[in-house]
């Protein structure tokens, strides 16, 4: 039996273009000799679809769509997953499903057993767990069809009382499929390669799984679809952060061999498979030491890649601006959004004031120059002054403070956003998790934005990033990278003299935030207690600033926004 992976990049609620792109892999399919075809989860309506699946019309929609996909699956059967309806009285009114297409008809369908309602999945909210399974039977064979989260139900300590294999096993199925939408973070593919490894050396079953790829607002899927034989050696490995097709042969329990599908029209989707790039050693990387965490900066350069190029693509948008200050962070995502896009579609603004150094606007200017992106310098000193006269009655001789400061940084985001309304742009925002976590920054200010790009990488990670993206040559002026940072609103200053070092505070924060460590915990790493008191302190009582902050394109294994609910009035530790 030949079977084709399609790893695709769906579009929730999208209906016209999910179908077409899975009706193009069934074409590629065809043309390929392939007897079956296997699409990721929910790939007709996209994942995760959340409240849409509350709408009836919404549905209906998915439900026409299956069809026009059933009358593809010809002589071809098609494994496609798809919302379904709930036929008993009692229970939610839809099951999460993997529809086995072929003669035209729906010949079976798989419902998922295991439904995530953790950090960024809610699918409790809207799924009945099926209650029995059956393999699906198909030219012959016993498919044991699951669907992502019901193969990770395994190892020592089981998140779910149930697993859906072990109910599978015992009707003897020939080959495990998996379809799945399983999100990128820099700590998630190696582990999901273990749990797949796992599956087939447990129930001794060759698998075939299938992941989705692209970005969904803030969550990224970066593919790296998978074909192991019973053994657990990987006989097709799809690429990451792309599109791809990939045809196995299955032959009596064997795969035999795995080869990029070929073309079946000109419109077809052909991207043949590789394994994971290589890596420089620059793009290993680690932070704290056994305090931090490591991460892969090549894999975290894709999915913001990624992340910033679906959802202006998702969103009909076209061009983007970012407010530049000559700093690292803006630097960064200048330089990302410029990739992303393309230089032309990417303007900044530089927003000098009185505070502002020379060399800041200088370096600014270079990276735009470095990059080829459209550029314009607008001095804010006299629009400043102007805020001061008008508040001097009110303020009257009180000293320079944080009201100041904070004026400046709002004075800038009513100037970029003029910019973005005027032309078309959506402002990028340049916050990093450090900031965020920390309350270092101001609402309406530098916290505006449509999309945060850094949101979800601490400071450390943010210069390891500079540092890769000038891996082949200097994009990014090495004066921004050298120079200690600082938001330049008074004279002279640091971000040291708000916050600890960031080589400090960043992996309390990881430990804090990602590994959800408590205080005694963390000192006993060897941290010391007033500032680990401070630090947190800092953390919760930001809360309310974090709630009103643009979605942030998710990297981490934890990220501030829909995946980190903490209440914004809790008391601990604040």
């Amino acid at each position: 039996m030949k079977i084709l992976l399609a790893q695709q990049n769906y579009h929730i609620g999208n209906f016209e273009a999910n179908t077409a792109k899975i009706l193009e892999a069934i074409a590629a399919g065809k043309a390929a000799g392939a007897d079956l075809v296997v699409c990721s989860e929910l790939a007709v309506c996209g994942y995760p679809p959340r409240d849409f699946l509350e709408f009836n019309d919404f549905i209906e929609q998915a439900h026409a769509a299956l069809d026009i996909i059933k009358a593809a699956a010809d002589t071809i059967g098609v494994l496609v997953g798809c919302p379904s309806r709930n036929p008993e009285p009692k229970g939610k009114n839809l099951f999460n499903s993997a529809y086995l297409l072929y003669e035209k008809e729906i010949k079976g369908a798989a419902h998922k057993t295991l439904l995530p309602t953790y950090d960024i999945f809610d699918e409790y909210r809207y799924f009945e767990p099926a209650i029995a399974w059956n393999v699906l039977s198909f030219k012959g064979r016993k498919l044991a069809v699951t669907i992502c989260e019901d193969i990770w139900n395994i190892g020592d300590d089981p998140l779910y009382r149930v697993c859906p294999m072990d109910e599978l096993i015992g009707q003897q199925p020939d080959i495990m499929i998996n379809l799945s939408a399983s999100p990128f973070d820099y700590l998630h593919a190696a582990g999901r390669k273990d749990i797949v490894r796992q599956n087939v050396l447990k129930y001794r079953l060759p698998i075939v799984y299938c992941n989705t790829v692209g970005s969904q607002t803030e969550i990224v899927f970066d593919g790296g679809s998978l074909v192991m034989d019973a053994a657990g050696a990987i006989v097709a490995e799809l690429p990451y952060f792309a599109e791809a097709m990939q045809l196995v042969d299955w032959e009596d329990g064997r795969m035999l061999s795995a080869s990029a599908a070929a073309d079946a029209q000109p419109n077809t989707t052909k991207i043949a498979a590789t394994t994971e790039p290589t890596l420089t050693d620059a793009s290993a990387t680690t932070f704290g030491g056994n305090k931090g965490a490591d991460y892969n900066i090549h894999e975290i350069h894709q999915a913001l890649l990624l992340g910033i190029r679906d959802y202006f693509s998702k969103m009909g948008f076209t061009k983007a601006i970012v407010a530049s200050s000559g700093g690292i962070d803006s630097a960064v995502v200048l330089a990302l959004a410029c990739e992303a896009l393309g230089a032309a579609q990417v303007s900044a603004l530089l927003l000098p004031s009185q505070y502002s150094t020379a060399h800041s606007v200088d370096d600014g200017v270079q990276l735009s120059v470095n990059l080829g992106n459209h550029y314009d310098i607008i001095p804010i000193k006299d629009v400043f002054e102007t805020y001061e006269q008008a508040l001097s009655p009110v303020f009257k001789d009180l000293p320079f403070n944080v009201a100041e400061e904070n004026l400046q940084s709002r004075i800038r985001g009513a100037m970029v956003m003029a910019l973005a309304n005027k032309f078309g742009y959506i402002l990028l925002n340049t916050s990093n998790k450090s900031e965020l976590a920390t309350g270092y920054g101001t609402l309406y200010g530098d916290m505006a934005g449509g999309l945060g790009v850094l949101g979800d990488l601490y400071k450390v990670q943010v210069y390891a990033l500079a540092r890769y993206i000038n891996r082949h040559r200097e994009i990014i002026p090495q004066n921004i990278i050298d120079k200690a940072p600082s938001a330049e609103l008074r004279p002279g200053q640091k971000d040291s003299d708000s916050l600890p070092e960031y080589d400090v505070l960043d992996p309390i924060l990881y430990q804090y935030i990602e590994g959800r460590k408590g205080p005694e915990e963390i000192i006993g790493m060897g941290f010391d207690r007033a500032l680990v008191a401070r630090i947190l302190k800092l953390v919760n009582n930001n809360e309310y600033k974090r709630n009103q902050f643009c979605p942030i394109i998710r990297v981490s294994p934890k990220a501030f926004g829909i995946g980190r609910r903490v209440p914004i009035v809790g008391k601990y530790l604040s």
